[in-house]
């Protein structure tokens, strides 16, 4: 019951430069009886936004009265990555070696809480679960360790998807458990569970 709200939340996304730079928002109203109705939407160019910054934007909304105000803070994500398997962080030999150099025992002090870095290769799944009326998923891969998450891209009417993508995340605790879910996108709806594997780190 209120025309001016305040919300005084923050939301964290990881931003890649070969992703949509579009950031879209919308703004809803929910009545008692779960009604819905779309208030307004607007979006903001993250390309055109100063970086290591945090910009106060005022955005009016499209086709609607009303306007939103909000701070967006657009910093480098540090250590955490998505590639094709044809351009493997570790495949590159230079870069392994600064890696072994960086890790070594002399430099075990040098950063407390630098524990190190997990790679994990995508491949694919094998006889996933039919979630559709047709006999088929449009199955796709999410990766959580501890507070990051990843995913992979959606692979429609398959149950034998390829993905072949390499996902690096900075490890900041060695006992987080690494969390692999394989979800079927189904539209606007919630996406429906096909299985999940958990490996700790400790057991890699």
């Amino acid at each position: 019951k209120s025309a001016n709200p305040q919300w005084r939340e923050q939301f964290d996304f990881h931003y890649f430069s070969d992703r949509k730079d579009m950031l879209d928002i919308e703004v809803w109203r929910k009545d008692n009886k779960k009604h819905e109705e779309l208030l307004g939407t607007c979006q903001v160019d993250i390309t055109a936004l100063p970086t290591r910054q945090t910009n106060c934007l005022e955005l009016p909304l499209e086709k609607h009265p009303g306007s939103l105000l909000m701070l967006i803070a657009v910093a480098p994500c540090t250590g955490v990555s998505i590639s094709d398997l044809c351009v493997c962080p570790l495949a590159d030999p230079s870069e392994r070696q600064q890696i072994s150099q960086r890790y070594c025992i002399k430099n075990s002090f040098r950063d407390i809480k630098d524990v190190g870095f997990l790679q994990v290769k995508v491949l694919k799944a094998v006889d996933l679960l039919a979630a559709d009326f047709a006999g088929k998923s449009d199955p796709f891969c999410v990766l959580e360790l501890g507070n990051d998450s990843l995913q992979t891209h959606t692979v429609y009417k398959n149950l034998n998807p390829e993905w072949n993508k390499v996902f690096t995340f900075p490890i900041k605790d060695i006992h987080d458990v690494l969390e692999v879910t394989v979800f079927d996108e189904d539209g606007d709806k919630p996406p429906d569970f096909l299985g999940k594997v958990a490996i700790p780190l400790l057991s890699v």
